[in-house]
């Protein structure tokens, strides 16, 4: 063998890519040569000296174990004491840090380098635990974009590899070769160092492991296998478990360390910039990081030569040196990625105002758009790589573009949807879907469930609760909550003041918003109310009286029975059964007296839910007068009669002075103390009346019988119950849920003055009480 000499130093601090030293036209080896090699300077010899390293020298260190061994150890130990001030290791490093400009995209090298370690990792689980669970990685990126980058690197690349087996055969000062592969990377970034040196590291190690996987199939592997003694070493694996598995851990802590390096620098600089506290603590610490990852590879490379050359028999103790840097690394790592969490919340949040403004752009008032997809996708989701709705009907995955040119009404809620909410509103949809053709069909349903996304991933409770909910709904639903980002649910809340109750926002087939919350119509006058535009509002109102099809609607046919048949019908409420009862017995009693057909029912309350069930229970055990049993319409028949009380606000005529209005506000605020009844003559309301007026004027009936005869029993009561009101004049009082808006004031229905605003504190001991406000 001829001797091999060092011509000196590769002079990294030459800016441009590095060529062979023998001349611009000399093209370099990719060849990796483990045998005599030029040697990249240590930092302990002066950049003009050279050194001579003959083959003898290294096959002396190879036939004498114990005296390689002792170097190694008083290298370790001499290094380790000599480099114990950071400050000053990591000064002469930074000192070797001098980049040129050139932008190299590590990415692709780093998928094939993970690829490699990877496997080569597993292999060293295969062999020393017996097991092997092959994944195939997935491609990347293409084969063209590994071969333009790899002509670019690889002589750069082999000369690490022949560097750090070299000094890892010669047991070499690991600072002082770390030190040499700074000083030849100078000209490159941080992460280009780093992904560099770990390539090589990959070159050398995944090199070692395919002789050791396939030398027992394979006559040249086997050859090759004999000359590193490799069948003899793993022939004694399981003495050197322990230097193994800490060979393993410490080459996935420096994968990890690598893979947090290279993501800093693939932070997009449009949204954070190197001045923000988290990346500018990030990039301080990365040159730390990345020496002490380059000097693990030399610790690693270490470890695989002494398997090599010394065999089974070598350093069975020698883990720890590879623990202790796993450890360093793990806090490195630890460090870097809880900075790089930093870094993406702040980049998340420049994101989010950035979506925020867009949404306000798109929905500006002097916006068009040509049809309503560039709406949808903002508010649903804006990528082509996915399916994002449900259709109830069929329960597939669908696409966006069903909706294209459609009216669509966003239906946007919380998890906590009411049963008797989403009741309601499935027997609205259905009926509309009857009659396809008819004009106020011509619109469709899409669930935008908001969910806290603060608690990423969902918990289990959370999904089934949301997947239990889409399953029941007829009509289109975001596949899945997540998809609904973090400025949409601003937008939502900011924009269309969604809070806690269920909100119905409707488009046009262009995106523009007719109504942004139009679910109180719903619950008023169903797809009738289709558009759903203020006008169409306007004009509904228009039409109405008061009258009792307007507080019943559809909800009880039998109650519509008896409107046709003319006869005399009392609707009450209230949860003081004593009341009830007295009102009951007097109710019939005068109805008897005066020989008029009367009828009774039931309809609870706005709110105590378990109470109401009771109250039920009792009247109808004690057959004191019909009550509705189904508690979803005893939820509608106050839903309603409070979206028409938002409708008002939400026109801006909530205290206008039509006797309709009064009389649905009078009804409300009864409704939220004590007892009350409304009394009607077939479609006619003849009274709305308090607990405190209605049960006297009907115990009063001795005083008004001698009037109906004259007046007729309508009149008769009215004129004394009105006597009894004007007397008495209950308060009147309105709740609003702090989760909703609240009118800045409000007139009372009985004198007209504005109403005092007070704080209030309500239970009413019930977990599952009615919905609350709708307004």
């Amino acid at each position: 063998m001829s001797q091999a000499t060092n011509t000196g130093p590769l002079h990294p601090l030459v800016k441009g890519p590095v060529n062979k030293p023998g001349g611009a036209s000399s093209k370099p080896s990719p060849v990796h040569n483990h045998g005599t090699v030029q040697s990249l300077p240590d930092s302990s010899v002066s950049t003009g000296q050279q050194q001579i390293v003959t083959p003898g020298s290294k096959q002396a260190h190879m036939k004498n174990p114990s005296a390689s061994h002792a170097i190694i150890r008083a290298d370790r130990t001499t290094g380790m004491l000599a480099m114990s001030d950071d400050n000053v290791m990591m000064n002469q490093i930074l000192a070797t840090h001098a980049p040129d400009g050139r932008e190299v995209d590590v990415r692709p090298l780093l998928y094939l380098v993970e690829d490699i370690l990877n496997r080569a990792t597993e292999h060293v689980d295969v062999i020393v635990k017996g097991t092997q669970a092959r994944v195939e990685m997935e491609e990347k990126t293409q084969q063209a974009n590994y071969i333009a980058m790899l002509e670019a690197l690889t002589f750069t690349i082999d000369r690490i590899a022949c560097e750090l087996s070299y000094k890892a055969y010669r047991g070499s000062d690991a600072h002082a070769t770390t030190t040499a592969i700074f000083n030849f990377l100078s000209s490159y970034t941080w992460d280009a160092k780093l992904v560099l040196s770990l390539s090589a590291f990959a070159l050398n190690y995944g090199e070692f492991w395919l002789l050791a996987q396939i030398y027992s199939t394979n006559q040249l592997a086997k050859s090759m296998a004999i000359l590193k003694q490799l069948p003899s070493l793993l022939e004694h694996t399981a003495p050197l478990k322990p230097r193994f598995e800490a060979l393993n851990n410490l080459i996935r802590t420096m994968m990890d360390v690598t893979r947090s390096v290279v993501e800093f620098k693939e932070l997009p600089a449009m949204y954070i910039s190197q001045d923000a506290p988290a990346l500018a603590t990030a990039l301080n610490l990365i040159p730390t990081a990345v020496y002490w990852t380059i000097r693990s590879m030399v610790a690693c490379a270490v470890q695989i030569s002494s398997l090599a050359t010394m065999g089974h028999e070598y350093g069975i103790s020698e883990s720890w040196e590879l623990s202790t840097l796993a450890h360093k690394l793990r806090n490195i790592h630890e460090h870097l990625r809880q900075q790089l969490n930093f870094c993406h919340q702040y980049i998340e949040e420049k994101k989010d105002v950035e979506t925020y403004q867009m949404l306000l752009n798109l929905f500006a008032p002097n916006v068009m758009h040509i049809d309503n997809m560039k709406i949808l996708k903002a508010l649903i989701y804006a990528r082509d790589d996915k399916l994002p709705l449900i259709d109830g009907a069929t329960r597939r995955k669908v696409g966006l573009d069903v909706l294209r040119r459609k009216n669509v009404l966003l239906l946007i809620s919380s998890l906590e949807f009411s049963s008797d909410e989403l009741a309601i509103l499935e027997q609205i949809y259905n009926d509309s879907r009857i009659h396809e053709t008819r004009l106020e069909s011509q619109y469709e349903v899409v669930w935008i469930p908001v969910v806290d996304r603060s608690i990423i991933p969902l918990s289990d409770e959370t999904r089934t609760k949301f997947e239990t909910l889409r399953s029941t709904m007829p009509w289109y639903s975001v596949e899945d909550p997540l998809l609904i980002e973090k400025p949409v649910i601003r937008f939502i809340k900011e924009v269309w003041h969604f809070r806690t109750k269920p909100i119905l926002v409707v488009l046009d087939p262009q995106g523009k918003v007719l109504s942004p919350n139009a679910i109180h119509m719903m619950w008023i006058w169903g797809s009738s109310a289709f558009p759903f535009t203020s006008l169409r509002e306007e004009a509904l109102w228009r039409e109405e009286t008061w009258r009792l099809e307007l507080l019943i609607d559809g909800i009880d046919p039998m109650i519509l029975n008896w409107i046709k048949e003319e006869k005399f019908i009392f609707l009450y409420g209230g949860d003081d059964i004593e009341w009830i009862r007295k009102f009951a017995s007097s109710a019939r009693g005068v109805a008897s007296a005066s020989g008029i057909p009367l009828e009774m029912v039931y309809v609870g309350k706005s709110n105590k839910r378990e109470q109401v069930k009771k109250v039920t229970t009792i009247i109808n055990v004690e057959n004191l007068s019909h009550a509705w049993q189904d508690q979803a319409m005893v939820w509608f028949f106050w839903a309603r009669l409070e979206s028409m009380l938002f409708s008002k606000i939400q026109l801006g005529r909530a205290d206008d002075q039509d006797p309709m209005m009064l009389q649905i506000k009078k009804l409300l605020s009864y409704g939220r103390e004590g007892g009350w009844a409304v009394l009607s003559h077939g479609s006619d309301i003849v009274v709305n009346g308090h607990s405190t007026t209605i049960l006297p004027a009907l115990g009063g009936y001795d005083e008004w019988k001698v009037n109906v005869t004259d007046k007729g029993f309508k009149l008769a009561f009215k004129e004394y119950h009105d006597r009894l009101h004007d007397v008495a004049h209950p308060c009147c009082r309105f709740e609003f849920p702090t989760t909703t808006r609240v009118p800045e004031s409000m007139r009372c229905p009985e004198c007209l003055r504005i109403m005092e605003t007070y704080t209030s504190f309500v239970c009413c001991h019930d977990d599952q009480g009615f919905p609350g406000s709708l307004f």
